[in-house]
């Protein structure tokens, strides 16, 4: 079976779409991309800590120059995520995975967005690495109870868009963790 290359930011989605591929039986390898973002330090640490439990290798490619405007927000993230997987990966054919979801916010979540990296995929790679979106029809609710069901150790991750103590209460990630744990219990 060809290799899965993880897009593993530490945070929740990525974790899940991690032990998403490993519970299917795929090769997996994660990659960390330190983009200069707030919590880089606390999401590498998250992600080093998720590949050691899973025994996948983590690699960890650096870049600068990324813009945010508002914290937590970088215009063309995922797109660049996406890039850096491709520049990156290892092997001609396979899947390079992400954890976006269905009732994200963010314009580079949803089917439309993926289909159009997908055709850029393709004219490097004719046909042979596709993007990987497991949760593309999943709701963030959805991910959390995948992760209880199976166990992912959601006590490893790291979501906070600001790079503080979690949940902080200001960013998108913490406030949807603050509502998943209330209704988890």
């Amino acid at each position: 079976m060809s290799l899965t290359a993880v897009l593993l930011s530490g945070g929740v989605d990525s974790t899940a779409c991690a032990a998403f591929y490993l519970g299917s039986g795929h090769t997996l390898a994660a990659l960390f991309v330190d983009y200069g973002q707030a919590a880089r330090q606390q999401e590498e640490k998250a992600a080093r800590a998720i590949s050691r439990f899973f025994r996948i290798p983590l690699g960890v490619v650096r870049c600068r120059g990324l813009r945010s405007d508002i914290p937590g927000i970088t215009r063309g993230r995922n797109l660049a995520l996406l890039s850096m997987g491709l520049s990156a990966f290892a092997d001609d054919a396979g899947i390079i995975a992400l954890g976006v979801h269905l009732g994200s916010a963010y314009p580079d979540c949803g089917a439309n967005f993926i289909a159009q990296v997908q055709r850029i995929f393709d004219l490097y790679t004719q046909g042979s690495v596709q993007v990987g979106v497991p949760f593309l029809e999943w709701t963030k609710t959805d991910i959390w109870a995948f992760c209880k069901r199976e166990g992912v150790p959601v006590q490893l991750t790291y979501s906070c868009e600001l790079g503080l103590r979690q949940p902080c209460g200001h960013c998108r990630s913490c406030r949807d963790l603050e509502v998943l744990s209330a209704t988890s219990h």
